[in-house]
């Protein structure tokens, strides 16, 4: 892989690894739950060489690689491969990398042009029996979920128009459709969106672009069972500023945020936008519903300002992570009602990675988890990861107003996002699956996954699978059950 620089980006967790390899039979502390058969898919960023300029969002520029944790007769084994990119496959051939800042193909080397930029290195997107590794900054990577051989760039049988294809995808569990969108649809810096609706059967239905309030970095989107809403947030794309050499985002202080909210079987042309507070940001949403009266709730991960430290310095924003002002915000709007803002409520901490179950996507429900930070932790948290630190509380949310449980990890140590596996148990809230890291010294990390019962997360894990390889952080995971296995395309 050549020398990194020595730089906090590229060592402790972020230690770039250049090896594949597969495991089998890994150890387990425990006892695997029988619900619990299938595979766990990782998307885990990791640059194959060192840069030629310095990019403070070297995480994100990471080449993607795709782990796969598999569950077998309460066995377990593990998998990780590189995401054959064309733009992965350029570098490997020129033996050096190829692509400069982050999304800013204007500081590339002349062997880049034309070259596919995408590392689809950020979520693993299971639907209609495909496998696809997603970054909403191109279309996806299609993925054989046995082999973990990249099967190619995937635009639905040559159907989607779009440039792009969010990692943030909804899949309605009453129905099986896929709804994604694309920002930046028609090239750099554009306000143009494309929102999509795949049937269950994987083909594309349809493909309708709009005009977003300006160029906004759209990384998450939901759905409600009658409504698909499009949050914009003032992180900035200029095209001038790419040419100049400069930074793909800026964020604004002093800009509205939108809430934009139409039928998700509707046109274009009935999408109506809600004015939210100025400034704000976030990176995931919890979920969306409709209330008895015919109000939409939108839950996210709201902060008064763009969570990624390096957003913040190009922006000259002098705020720290603590100052961020963090919050599970409920924003309340009511589609059919004269007013065009926002009713914030707060109803939950500061954190990021909500997870819900499956089956109650775009519906009323009543928990949900989420990663945070202790705020009895003793010492600094684990460094590693996009915003330079990583989770060591892990809640479950009652949404009724209960008391939240937790569980929390020993000093040194780290969750990385959890995925759920529903149980077959009538009125058991299933198993939480997750990558758990210890820092044992400077340079130096034991990995193993921890499986938790999703109702009792404070009893801790009721297995411990270890992992006798390095592994570099993962951004997002997803759950595939045997069975949707066995039925794959």
């Amino acid at each position: 892989m050549g020398a990194f620089p020595r730089h906090p980006k590229y060592l402790g967790l972020n230690t770039p690894q250049s090896e594949e390899y597969t495991v089998g039979d890994l150890a387990v502390d425990g006892v695997i739950p029988a619900d619990v058969e299938g595979v766990f898919f990782r998307a885990v960023p990791n640059p194959a060489y060192p840069p030629f300029l310095e990019d403070s969002a070297a995480f994100l520029s990471a080449d993607g690689m795709i782990g796969a944790i598999r569950f077998a007769g309460g066995k377990a084994s593990i998998d990780l491969r590189w995401v054959q990119t064309a733009r992965h496959r350029a570098e490997t051939a020129a033996g050096r990398a190829l692509f400069g800042k982050y999304r800013n193909p204007f500081t590339d080397r002349p062997e880049a042009r034309g070259v596919d930029r995408t590392v689809a290195n950020t979520t693993p997107v299971w639907h209609a029996g495909r496998l696809l590794m997603c970054k909403e900054d191109g279309r996806p990577y299609r993925i054989d979920p046995r082999t973990l051989e990249t099967l190619g760039s995937f635009d639905f049988d040559g159907a989607l128009k779009s440039e792009t294809m969010t990692a943030h995808v909804r899949v309605d569990p009453g129905t099986g459709e896929l709804f994604f969108y694309g920002y930046e649809a028609s090239g750099l810096a554009s306000k143009t969106v494309a929102y999509c609706v795949v049937g269950a059967d994987g083909k594309l239905k349809s493909e309708q672009w709009f005009d977003a309030p300006y160029c906004a970095m759209m990384h998450d989107f939901t759905i409600t069972e009658r409504y698909a809403l499009f949050p914009i947030y003032p992180t900035t794309c200029e095209l001038d500023r790419l040419e100049a050499g400069g930074d793909h985002w800026i964020h604004h202080q002093d800009m509205d945020s939108w809430l934009g909210i139409m039928p998700r079987y509707g046109d274009v042309s009935e999408l109506r936008w809600f004015k939210g507070p100025k400034g704000v940001s976030c990176y995931h949403m919890m979920n969306a519903w409709e209330d008895e009266r015919g109000l939409v709730h939108f839950d996210q991960c709201l902060s008064d300002s763009n969570a990624f430290p390096f957003i913040r310095q190009a922006s000259g924003i002098a705020l720290q992570q603590w100052e961020l002002n963090g919050r599970l915000a409920r924003w309340t709007i009511d589609p059919k009602g004269t007013d065009d803002t926002v009713v914030e409520t707060v109803i939950g901490p500061p954190g990021d990675f909500p997870v819900i179950p499956a089956a109650r996507q775009g519906r009323p429900y009543d928990h949900a988890w989420m990663l945070t930070m202790n705020p009895d932790r003793r010492g600094p948290p684990v460094f590693g990861g996009p915003v330079d630190a990583m989770f060591d509380l892990l809640l479950r949310l009652d949404m009724a107003g209960g008391p939240p449980q937790a569980l929390a990890l020993d000093p040194g140590m780290c969750f990385n996002e959890p995925v759920h596996v529903p149980a077959r148990e009538a009125g058991h809230e299933g198993w939480l699956v997750t990558v758990v890291d210890r820092q044992t010294g400077p340079e130096s990390f034991e990995h193993e996954c921890w499986i938790v019962d999703a109702g009792k997360i404070a009893a801790g894990p009721v297995a411990r699978v270890g992992i006798p390889r390095r592994l570099r952080p993962q951004v997002h995971g997803w759950w595939v059950s045997a069975r949707q296995l066995e039925g794959a395309a």
